[in-house]
Protein backbone atom coordinates (compact mmCIF):
# COMPACT_ATOMS: atom_id res chain seq x y z
CA UNK A 1 0.00 0.00 0.00
CA UNK A 2 1.02 3.17 -1.14
CA UNK A 3 1.49 5.75 2.34
CA UNK A 4 0.04 9.28 2.32
CA UNK A 5 2.35 12.04 0.46
CA UNK A 6 3.97 14.57 2.21
CA UNK A 7 1.37 17.26 0.78
CA UNK A 8 -1.35 15.14 2.24
CA UNK A 9 0.90 14.65 5.24
CA UNK A 10 1.52 18.66 6.23
CA UNK A 11 -2.21 19.96 4.91
CA UNK A 12 -4.44 17.39 6.33
CA UNK A 13 -4.96 16.13 2.23
CA UNK A 14 -6.97 19.46 1.66
CA UNK A 15 -7.88 18.26 -1.77
CA UNK A 16 -8.56 14.99 -1.47
CA UNK A 17 -12.16 14.86 -0.62
CA UNK A 18 -15.02 14.34 -2.75
CA UNK A 19 -18.60 14.86 -1.83
CA UNK A 20 -22.20 13.88 -3.12
CA UNK A 21 -25.64 14.42 -2.22
CA UNK A 22 -27.26 10.96 -1.77
CA UNK A 23 -30.91 11.52 -0.88
CA UNK A 24 -32.93 14.54 -1.93
CA UNK A 25 -35.27 16.41 0.78
CA UNK A 26 -36.71 20.08 1.01
CA UNK A 27 -35.47 22.44 3.35
CA UNK A 28 -36.92 22.41 7.23
CA UNK A 29 -37.66 25.75 9.02
CA UNK A 30 -35.17 24.53 11.62
CA UNK A 31 -32.43 27.25 12.50
CA UNK A 32 -31.09 28.71 15.49
CA UNK A 33 -30.69 32.64 15.27
CA UNK A 34 -27.13 34.36 15.96
CA UNK A 35 -27.95 37.74 17.72
CA UNK A 36 -26.31 39.59 20.71
CA UNK A 37 -28.53 38.77 23.22
CA UNK A 38 -27.69 35.82 25.35
CA UNK A 39 -28.37 32.38 23.12
CA UNK A 40 -29.71 29.39 24.69
CA UNK A 41 -27.91 26.67 23.19
CA UNK A 42 -29.88 24.19 21.03
CA UNK A 43 -30.12 20.52 22.18
CA UNK A 44 -29.25 18.50 19.75
CA UNK A 45 -28.68 14.50 19.85
CA UNK A 46 -25.65 12.76 17.42
CA UNK A 47 -25.78 8.61 17.74
CA UNK A 48 -22.72 7.21 17.25
CA UNK A 49 -22.66 6.76 13.62
CA UNK A 50 -23.10 3.56 12.23
CA UNK A 51 -19.99 1.83 11.11
CA UNK A 52 -21.35 -0.23 7.15
CA UNK A 53 -17.95 -1.47 7.18
CA UNK A 54 -14.47 -1.84 7.29
CA UNK A 55 -12.53 -0.36 10.88
CA UNK A 56 -15.08 0.03 13.54
CA UNK A 57 -13.13 2.97 15.37
CA UNK A 58 -13.59 4.97 12.44
CA UNK A 59 -17.52 5.64 13.28
CA UNK A 60 -16.53 6.69 16.45
CA UNK A 61 -13.71 8.85 15.71
CA UNK A 62 -15.78 10.63 13.03
CA UNK A 63 -18.88 10.98 15.11
CA UNK A 64 -16.56 12.80 18.22
CA UNK A 65 -15.09 15.15 15.35
CA UNK A 66 -18.64 16.23 14.42
CA UNK A 67 -19.74 16.69 18.07
CA UNK A 68 -16.66 18.40 19.36
CA UNK A 69 -16.79 20.76 16.39
CA UNK A 70 -20.78 21.92 17.09
CA UNK A 71 -20.74 22.35 20.81
CA UNK A 72 -17.05 23.97 21.04
CA UNK A 73 -19.00 27.15 18.93
CA UNK A 74 -21.10 27.49 22.19
CA UNK A 75 -24.07 27.57 20.15
CA UNK A 76 -25.17 23.83 20.78
CA UNK A 77 -25.94 20.98 23.21
CA UNK A 78 -25.09 18.28 22.87
CA UNK A 79 -27.81 15.33 25.01
CA UNK A 80 -25.66 12.63 26.26
CA UNK A 81 -25.62 9.01 24.54
CA UNK A 82 -26.60 7.88 27.99
CA UNK A 83 -29.88 9.62 28.09
CA UNK A 84 -30.74 8.54 24.50
CA UNK A 85 -34.10 6.36 24.58
CA UNK A 86 -33.80 5.56 20.18
CA UNK A 87 -31.17 3.61 18.64
CA UNK A 88 -29.60 4.12 14.95
CA UNK A 89 -28.43 0.80 13.89
CA UNK A 90 -29.43 1.64 9.50
CA UNK A 91 -29.27 4.95 8.32
CA UNK A 92 -31.18 4.18 6.18
CA UNK A 93 -33.98 3.08 8.38
CA UNK A 94 -37.04 5.60 9.63
CA UNK A 95 -36.22 7.67 12.21
CA UNK A 96 -38.42 6.93 15.17
CA UNK A 97 -38.84 11.09 16.42
CA UNK A 98 -40.90 10.32 19.31
CA UNK A 99 -37.62 8.82 20.93
CA UNK A 100 -36.37 11.62 20.31
CA UNK A 101 -38.70 14.22 21.16
CA UNK A 102 -39.05 12.67 24.68
CA UNK A 103 -35.02 13.81 25.48
CA UNK A 104 -36.14 17.00 24.23
CA UNK A 105 -33.99 16.77 21.35
CA UNK A 106 -34.33 20.15 18.63
CA UNK A 107 -31.69 18.57 16.18
CA UNK A 108 -31.16 15.09 14.88
CA UNK A 109 -27.70 14.23 13.46
CA UNK A 110 -27.46 10.42 12.23
CA UNK A 111 -24.66 9.05 9.98
CA UNK A 112 -22.46 5.85 9.20
CA UNK A 113 -18.42 5.59 7.86
CA UNK A 114 -17.28 2.84 5.80
CA UNK A 115 -13.48 2.21 5.00
CA UNK A 116 -12.26 0.00 2.53
CA UNK A 117 -8.66 -0.31 2.19
CA UNK A 118 -7.68 3.04 1.97
CA UNK A 119 -10.46 4.31 1.05
CA UNK A 120 -13.49 6.20 3.64
CA UNK A 121 -17.15 7.44 2.94
CA UNK A 122 -18.26 8.92 5.35
CA UNK A 123 -22.34 9.90 4.65
CA UNK A 124 -24.64 12.22 7.31
CA UNK A 125 -28.23 12.86 7.47
CA UNK A 126 -29.48 16.24 9.88
CA UNK A 127 -33.24 16.24 11.14
CA UNK A 128 -35.62 18.30 12.26
CA UNK A 129 -37.20 16.60 15.27
CA UNK A 130 -40.20 18.52 15.96
CA UNK A 131 -40.88 18.56 12.16
CA UNK A 132 -40.26 15.24 11.69
CA UNK A 133 -38.33 16.31 8.62
CA UNK A 134 -35.05 16.24 7.17
CA UNK A 135 -33.23 19.58 7.37
CA UNK A 136 -31.40 19.45 3.28
CA UNK A 137 -30.46 16.30 1.69
CA UNK A 138 -28.22 14.06 2.80
CA UNK A 139 -24.30 14.37 1.69
CA UNK A 140 -21.74 11.71 1.27
CA UNK A 141 -17.90 12.54 1.74
CA UNK A 142 -15.02 10.26 -0.05
CA UNK A 143 -11.57 10.29 -0.04
CA UNK A 144 -8.51 8.62 1.41
CA UNK A 145 -8.15 7.21 5.09
CA UNK A 146 -5.80 10.08 6.20
CA UNK A 147 -8.40 12.49 4.97
CA UNK A 148 -10.87 10.98 7.76
CA UNK A 149 -10.89 14.06 10.13
CA UNK A 150 -11.35 16.86 7.33
CA UNK A 151 -14.56 14.14 6.43
CA UNK A 152 -15.88 14.93 10.41
CA UNK A 153 -15.25 18.64 9.54
CA UNK A 154 -17.01 19.06 6.68
CA UNK A 155 -20.18 16.90 8.49
CA UNK A 156 -20.12 19.62 11.19
CA UNK A 157 -19.64 22.51 8.63
CA UNK A 158 -22.78 21.13 6.73
CA UNK A 159 -24.64 20.79 9.86
CA UNK A 160 -23.68 24.44 11.62
CA UNK A 161 -24.53 26.39 8.13
CA UNK A 162 -28.25 24.64 7.71
CA UNK A 163 -28.59 25.29 11.45
CA UNK A 164 -27.25 29.12 11.41
CA UNK A 165 -27.84 30.31 7.94
CA UNK A 166 -23.89 30.97 8.29
CA UNK A 167 -21.00 29.97 6.45
CA UNK A 168 -19.12 26.92 8.07
CA UNK A 169 -15.30 26.97 9.66
CA UNK A 170 -14.24 24.05 10.51
CA UNK A 171 -12.53 22.55 7.63
CA UNK A 172 -9.50 25.16 7.66
CA UNK A 173 -5.95 25.12 9.23
CA UNK A 174 -4.29 27.79 11.22
CA UNK A 175 -0.98 28.48 11.10
CA UNK A 176 1.24 29.55 14.64
CA UNK A 177 4.20 29.82 16.06
CA UNK A 178 4.80 27.02 18.31
CA UNK A 179 7.21 27.88 21.90
CA UNK A 180 9.18 25.93 23.75
CA UNK A 181 11.88 26.50 26.38
CA UNK A 182 12.61 29.00 29.25
CA UNK A 183 11.07 32.64 28.77
CA UNK A 184 14.58 33.68 28.23
CA UNK A 185 15.91 31.55 26.15
CA UNK A 186 12.23 30.22 23.91
CA UNK A 187 12.65 28.35 21.02
CA UNK A 188 10.07 29.44 18.01
CA UNK A 189 9.07 26.85 15.67
CA UNK A 190 6.54 27.35 12.51
CA UNK A 191 3.90 25.33 12.48
CA UNK A 192 0.58 24.38 11.00
CA UNK A 193 -2.54 22.58 12.26
CA UNK A 194 -6.11 22.39 12.21
CA UNK A 195 -8.43 24.75 13.85
CA UNK A 196 -9.56 22.62 16.84
CA UNK A 197 -5.61 22.07 17.57
CA UNK A 198 -5.27 18.35 16.18
CA UNK A 199 -3.44 17.19 13.34
CA UNK A 200 -0.29 19.40 13.75
CA UNK A 201 2.63 19.89 11.17
CA UNK A 202 5.86 21.86 12.53
CA UNK A 203 7.44 23.30 9.43
CA UNK A 204 11.14 24.82 10.84
CA UNK A 205 13.55 23.26 13.07
CA UNK A 206 13.50 26.29 15.90
CA UNK A 207 16.95 27.38 14.56
CA UNK A 208 15.70 30.85 13.42
CA UNK A 209 13.75 33.23 15.18
CA UNK A 210 10.35 33.12 12.70
CA UNK A 211 7.45 35.69 13.56
CA UNK A 212 4.02 36.21 12.20
CA UNK A 213 3.24 33.63 10.51
CA UNK A 214 0.53 34.60 7.62
CA UNK A 215 -1.40 31.67 6.27
CA UNK A 216 -2.83 31.94 2.64
CA UNK A 217 -6.31 31.35 1.60
CA UNK A 218 -5.96 27.59 0.34
CA UNK A 219 -3.40 26.69 3.19
CA UNK A 220 -0.72 25.82 0.84
CA UNK A 221 1.47 28.52 1.41
CA UNK A 222 3.01 31.16 4.21
CA UNK A 223 4.50 34.17 4.37
CA UNK A 224 6.71 35.52 7.79
CA UNK A 225 9.25 36.96 9.61
CA UNK A 226 12.82 35.46 9.84
CA UNK A 227 15.62 36.46 11.39
CA UNK A 228 18.10 34.44 9.68
CA UNK A 229 21.12 36.38 8.99
CA UNK A 230 20.31 38.80 12.43
CA UNK A 231 17.54 41.47 10.82
CA UNK A 232 13.80 41.04 9.90
CA UNK A 233 13.41 39.69 6.57
CA UNK A 234 9.73 38.67 4.43
CA UNK A 235 10.37 34.42 3.95
CA UNK A 236 7.94 32.47 1.85
CA UNK A 237 7.36 29.22 2.46
CA UNK A 238 5.49 26.09 0.40
CA UNK A 239 4.24 24.45 3.31
CA UNK A 240 3.75 21.01 1.67
CA UNK A 241 7.15 20.64 0.33
CA UNK A 242 9.00 22.82 2.92
CA UNK A 243 10.94 25.00 0.58
CA UNK A 244 11.27 28.63 0.80
CA UNK A 245 13.31 31.80 -0.02
CA UNK A 246 13.63 35.14 1.51
CA UNK A 247 11.95 38.16 -0.91
CA UNK A 248 15.27 39.36 -2.25
CA UNK A 249 13.75 42.10 -3.75
CA UNK A 250 12.53 43.89 -0.56
CA UNK A 251 14.82 46.12 0.45
CA UNK A 252 15.86 47.02 4.36
CA UNK A 253 14.55 45.35 7.44
CA UNK A 254 11.05 43.63 6.55
CA UNK A 255 8.33 42.23 8.39
CA UNK A 256 4.45 41.84 9.34
CA UNK A 257 3.62 40.53 5.70
CA UNK A 258 0.17 39.05 4.64
CA UNK A 259 -1.25 37.71 1.36
CA UNK A 260 -3.38 39.57 -1.05
CA UNK A 261 -7.07 37.76 -1.31
CA UNK A 262 -5.84 36.29 -4.06
CA UNK A 263 -2.46 35.32 -3.29
CA UNK A 264 -0.45 36.41 -6.23
CA UNK A 265 0.66 39.78 -3.96
CA UNK A 266 1.77 40.95 -0.52
CA UNK A 267 1.95 43.52 1.88
CA UNK A 268 4.30 44.04 3.73
CA UNK A 269 6.37 46.79 6.38
CA UNK A 270 9.90 47.77 5.94
CA UNK A 271 11.96 50.18 7.60
CA UNK A 272 14.19 52.63 6.11
CA UNK A 273 16.11 55.64 7.47
CA UNK A 274 13.91 55.72 10.93
CA UNK A 275 10.63 55.47 9.48
CA UNK A 276 8.63 52.32 8.97
CA UNK A 277 6.11 52.27 5.48
CA UNK A 278 4.04 49.53 3.67
CA UNK A 279 4.81 48.21 0.58
CA UNK A 280 3.57 45.38 -1.77
CA UNK A 281 5.58 42.49 -3.88
CA UNK A 282 4.07 41.16 -7.05
CA UNK A 283 5.25 36.92 -5.71
CA UNK A 284 5.50 36.35 -9.40
CA UNK A 285 7.96 39.07 -10.56
CA UNK A 286 9.46 40.24 -7.34
CA UNK A 287 8.38 43.76 -8.30
CA UNK A 288 7.58 46.06 -5.17
CA UNK A 289 5.73 49.18 -5.12
CA UNK A 290 5.75 51.87 -2.00
CA UNK A 291 2.13 52.68 -0.67
CA UNK A 292 2.92 54.87 1.98
CA UNK A 293 5.41 58.15 2.66
CA UNK A 294 5.55 58.58 6.20
CA UNK A 295 8.32 59.58 8.38
CA UNK A 296 6.87 57.34 11.26
CA UNK A 297 5.93 54.05 11.77
CA UNK A 298 3.31 52.56 9.26
CA UNK A 299 3.08 48.78 9.72
CA UNK A 300 0.34 45.66 10.40
CA UNK A 301 -1.29 46.14 6.75
CA UNK A 302 -4.25 43.97 5.94
CA UNK A 303 -5.93 43.33 2.88
CA UNK A 304 -9.99 44.11 2.49
CA UNK A 305 -11.25 40.49 1.36
CA UNK A 306 -11.97 42.49 -2.32
CA UNK A 307 -8.72 43.63 -2.93
CA UNK A 308 -9.54 47.41 -2.78
CA UNK A 309 -8.56 48.64 0.41
CA UNK A 310 -5.83 48.13 3.40
CA UNK A 311 -6.07 48.70 7.00
CA UNK A 312 -3.00 49.54 9.01
CA UNK A 313 -2.11 50.76 12.19
CA UNK A 314 0.80 54.02 12.29
CA UNK A 315 1.69 56.94 14.51
CA UNK A 316 1.62 59.45 12.31
CA UNK A 317 -1.05 61.48 14.38
CA UNK A 318 1.20 61.01 17.65
CA UNK A 319 -0.64 57.76 18.90
CA UNK A 320 -1.05 54.72 17.82
CA UNK A 321 -4.24 54.03 15.73
CA UNK A 322 -5.94 52.28 12.72
CA UNK A 323 -6.04 53.92 9.04
CA UNK A 324 -7.65 52.90 6.05
CA UNK A 325 -6.19 53.81 2.47
CA UNK A 326 -6.99 52.42 -1.17
CA UNK A 327 -4.77 49.43 -1.94
CA UNK A 328 -2.43 51.45 -4.46
CA UNK A 329 -1.43 53.66 -1.80
CA UNK A 330 -2.98 57.62 -1.56
CA UNK A 331 -4.18 59.11 1.80
CA UNK A 332 -5.14 57.69 4.09
CA UNK A 333 -8.11 57.94 6.76
CA UNK A 334 -8.36 57.50 10.93
CA UNK A 335 -11.28 54.86 12.29
CA UNK A 336 -10.12 54.59 15.72
CA UNK A 337 -10.73 57.38 17.85
CA UNK A 338 -11.54 55.67 21.64
CA UNK A 339 -8.63 55.70 24.32
CA UNK A 340 -5.59 54.08 24.43
CA UNK A 341 -3.58 52.71 21.90
CA UNK A 342 -4.48 50.27 18.73
CA UNK A 343 -2.65 47.63 17.01
CA UNK A 344 -2.65 44.36 14.56
CA UNK A 345 -5.68 45.30 12.78
CA UNK A 346 -7.32 42.04 10.64
CA UNK A 347 -10.46 42.76 8.05
CA UNK A 348 -13.06 40.88 8.47
CA UNK A 349 -13.60 37.99 5.55
CA UNK A 350 -17.14 39.58 5.41
CA UNK A 351 -15.77 43.27 4.68
CA UNK A 352 -18.29 44.51 7.61
CA UNK A 353 -15.40 44.77 10.57
CA UNK A 354 -12.23 45.12 11.58
CA UNK A 355 -10.56 43.29 14.89
CA UNK A 356 -7.78 44.57 16.13
CA UNK A 357 -5.54 44.20 19.45
CA UNK A 358 -6.19 47.44 22.32
CA UNK A 359 -3.73 48.70 24.97
CA UNK A 360 -5.87 50.73 27.46
CA UNK A 361 -5.59 51.29 31.01
CA UNK A 362 -2.92 48.86 31.83
CA UNK A 363 -5.18 45.78 29.84
CA UNK A 364 -4.80 44.59 26.49
CA UNK A 365 -8.34 43.88 24.63
CA UNK A 366 -8.97 42.23 20.92
CA UNK A 367 -11.97 44.05 19.44
CA UNK A 368 -13.91 44.98 16.31
CA UNK A 369 -15.18 47.58 14.91
CA UNK A 370 -17.02 48.72 11.69
CA UNK A 371 -14.97 50.33 8.86
CA UNK A 372 -16.24 54.07 10.19
CA UNK A 373 -15.05 53.25 13.53
CA UNK A 374 -18.39 52.99 15.07
CA UNK A 375 -19.82 50.21 16.65
CA UNK A 376 -16.35 49.76 18.77
CA UNK A 377 -16.77 46.49 20.68
CA UNK A 378 -14.24 44.69 23.18
CA UNK A 379 -14.69 41.10 23.35
CA UNK A 380 -11.25 39.99 25.79
CA UNK A 381 -9.52 41.63 28.57
CA UNK A 382 -6.46 40.42 30.48
CA UNK A 383 -2.37 40.95 31.18
CA UNK A 384 -1.82 40.80 27.63
CA UNK A 385 -4.05 39.75 24.37
CA UNK A 386 -3.02 40.19 21.18
CA UNK A 387 -2.89 39.08 17.52
CA UNK A 388 -6.48 38.30 16.35
CA UNK A 389 -7.11 35.95 13.05
CA UNK A 390 -10.85 36.06 11.78
CA UNK A 391 -12.12 32.40 10.46
CA UNK A 392 -13.15 31.98 7.59
CA UNK A 393 -16.88 32.84 8.04
CA UNK A 394 -16.08 35.80 9.75
CA UNK A 395 -17.89 34.53 13.21
CA UNK A 396 -14.93 33.84 15.27
CA UNK A 397 -12.04 35.26 16.21
CA UNK A 398 -8.49 33.02 17.41
CA UNK A 399 -5.88 35.17 19.07
CA UNK A 400 -3.07 34.69 22.11
CA UNK A 401 -3.23 35.16 25.75
CA UNK A 402 0.08 35.67 27.59
CA UNK A 403 0.48 35.03 31.00
CA UNK A 404 2.72 36.38 33.57
CA UNK A 405 5.11 35.83 35.31
CA UNK A 406 8.74 33.45 35.03
CA UNK A 407 6.52 30.38 34.48
CA UNK A 408 3.69 32.28 32.10
CA UNK A 409 3.73 32.37 28.17
CA UNK A 410 1.15 32.31 25.72
CA UNK A 411 -1.59 30.01 24.98
CA UNK A 412 -4.40 30.27 21.70
CA UNK A 413 -7.90 31.04 22.59
CA UNK A 414 -10.91 31.65 20.20
CA UNK A 415 -13.98 33.90 20.93
CA UNK A 416 -17.30 34.71 18.88
CA UNK A 417 -17.64 38.35 17.39
CA UNK A 418 -20.16 38.86 19.83
CA UNK A 419 -18.04 38.21 22.40
CA UNK A 420 -19.38 34.88 23.89
CA UNK A 421 -17.58 31.53 24.06
CA UNK A 422 -14.31 32.62 25.06
CA UNK A 423 -11.96 29.16 25.22
CA UNK A 424 -8.39 27.95 24.98
CA UNK A 425 -7.28 26.34 21.93
CA UNK A 426 -5.47 23.02 22.93
CA UNK A 427 -2.09 22.72 21.83
CA UNK A 428 1.19 20.70 23.04
CA UNK A 429 2.72 23.98 24.52
CA UNK A 430 3.05 27.59 24.15
CA UNK A 431 1.77 29.05 20.99
CA UNK A 432 1.39 32.57 19.89
CA UNK A 433 0.78 34.71 16.34
CA UNK A 434 -2.07 32.35 14.71
CA UNK A 435 -3.34 32.58 11.05
CA UNK A 436 -6.22 31.26 9.99
CA UNK A 437 -6.48 29.73 5.86
CA UNK A 438 -9.29 30.04 4.70
CA UNK A 439 -12.32 27.20 4.19
CA UNK A 440 -10.63 24.15 2.30
CA UNK A 441 -11.95 22.85 -0.73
Amino acid sequence: MVGPSRRQLLMGAAAAVALRPFAAAAQAPLRIEITDGVIEPMPFAIPAFVQEGGDGELARDVTRIVRDNLVNTGLFREIPPSAHIGRVTNLDAPVQFSDWRAISAQALVTGAARSNGNTVSVRFRLWDVAAQSPVGEGLQFDGPRETWRRMGHKVADAVYSRLTGEGGYFDSRVAFVAESGPKNARVKQLSVMDQDGANVRVLTDGGTLVLAPRLSRSADRLLYTSYQGGQPRVVLMDAPSGQRRVLESIRGMSFAPTFSPDGRRAVYSASEGGATNIFTIDLGSGATTRLTQSSTIDTAPSYSPDASQIVFESDRGGTQQLYVMAAGGGEARRISFGEGRYATPVWSPRGDLVAFTKMVGGRFHIGVMRLDGSGERLLTASYLDEGPTWAPNGRVLMFYRETPGETGGPRLHSVDVTGRNLRPIPTQGFASDPSWSGLLS
